[in-house]
């Protein structure tokens, strides 16, 4: 089955980006109400800036929900989802938000349709002249061809495109793409049995510049935790501890080491809490 091109390598991004909070103190609490309505909040501190919001999220009807946020800089923002309430297979998002500080307001309407072999999306910027639309088709068990673009009515011209080739076999998956016929990317991912993945990610650009190349594995020591260890091309050294303390507390430790400077400092460490009920 197809998938949205937002998600081409998703699998290899999700274990070379997630639980790698460098540099950063998180902390994330989820509750439900005995009506259904999810509450979610949360607050994170990096340096001398602090961030954090509320969330919640209601069913207003089979098939469609609200979710309202807050955060601290004032922003507020509410997203109306429909899910196969208008056509099979199509999900519709409307975005708005207004900020109380500048007054400054947004409203988007971002859809995805998905029908077997084919998946489409389709995003626009209601305040706005852009328009972001994607395509992905299985072409051939497994294989999998997508573009997306964003277009400015404005000034009628395109002003980004991307294409990209993916397979997904039994236990590993493939991905390769050009963003803007100059950013090549390319990942692999394994799942090389139930406590152990690893993938890699390769980018570089027609321009000459250096290419990066980040390698990394995830390791399940026992049903409650596992860790994380990558690498890329620069010697950035990204290590990470997953553990569920109890049902509904889970805890991840994490830390950025510089292998080229041991010695010079620099490096970062990071803590996440993670609280649901």
């Amino acid at each position: 089955m197809a998938v949205k091109f937002a998600d081409f390598g998703k699998d290899a991004k999700d274990l070379l980006s997630k639980n790698f909070h460098n540099g950063v103190i998180k902390i994330e609490g989820k509750t439900k109400s005995t009506s259904g309505v999810e509450f979610k909040t949360d607050g994170t501190q990096a340096g001398d800036k602090v961030a954090g919001g509320l969330e919640a999220k209601s069913a207003v009807t089979d098939g469609v929900t609200f979710t309202g946020k807050w955060n601290l800089n004032n922003l507020y923002s509410g997203t109306l989802a429909l899910n196969d309430k208008l056509v099979p297979g199509l999900k519709a998002d409307l975005d708005a938000s207004v900020s109380a500080a500048s007054g400054k307001r947004s409203l988007s309407l971002k859809s995805t349709y998905a029908k077997g072999a084919f998946v489409t999306t389709h995003d626009i910027d209601l305040e706005g002249p852009t328009v972001h639309g994607s395509a992905v088709a299985e072409v051939y068990k497994g294989w999998m061809v997508g573009a997306q673009g964003s277009y400015d009515t404005g000034s009628s011209k395109m002003t980004g495109t991307g294409f990209g080739l993916s397979y997904v076999g039994a236990d590993y998956k493939v991905h390769s793409g050009i963003v803007n016929m100059d950013r090549y990317f390319a990942s692999i991912y394994h799942n090389v049995n139930g406590g152990l993945q690893t993938a890699a990610s390769l980018g570089w650009t027609s321009d000459g510049s250096a290419p990066s190349l980040t390698v990394g594995t995830q390791y399940a020591l026992d049903a409650s935790s596992f860790c994380k260890v990558k690498i890329d091309n620069t010697l950035q050294m990204g290590l990470s501890y997953t553990t569920k303390l109890r049902d509904g507390v889970q805890v991840t430790l994490s830390s950025l080491v510089d292998g080229a400077a041991l010695n010079g400092g620099g490096h970062k460490f990071g803590l996440s809490l993670n609280m649901s009920a």
